[in-house]
């Protein structure tokens, strides 16, 4: 990816934020940035969260800036999908020596 290929890993999540936002402008993708998005249980709303982006109303994004990911990191997003009822999403990390990323899929559309 560019982002990365230009900045390399060692900057805050923010400054990938930054710089992804201004890629997707460039490709002309529709997108949203650090959407708020309510959690339900019981068809209550019983939280909030913001997504980093929500790209075309289909693909959840959420960005990390760390070493590694962790099992952790992957069970977050993939709640997130379920929990706000996206069928897609991406975990990207800038962190790492080498950009890494994992295409999410939310098991209530199989």
């Amino acid at each position: 990816m560019r982002v990365h290929s230009a900045l390399g890993n060692g900057f805050v999540e923010s400054v990938y934020q930054n710089s992804l936002e201004i890629e997707m402008k460039s490709e002309g993708l529709a997108f949203e940035r650090e959407k708020v998005m309510s959690i339900f249980y019981r068809n209550i709303e019983v939280g909030r969260r913001r997504v980093d982006f929500f790209v075309e109303n289909l693909i959840m994004v959420e960005l990390k800036a760390i070493i590694e990911t962790e099992d952790v990191h992957l069970a977050q997003a993939l709640n997130y999908l379920e929990a706000y009822n996206i069928e897609i999403g991406l975990l990207i990390n800038f962190g790492s020596k080498s950009l890494t990323f994992k295409r999410l899929i939310n098991k209530k559309f199989k």
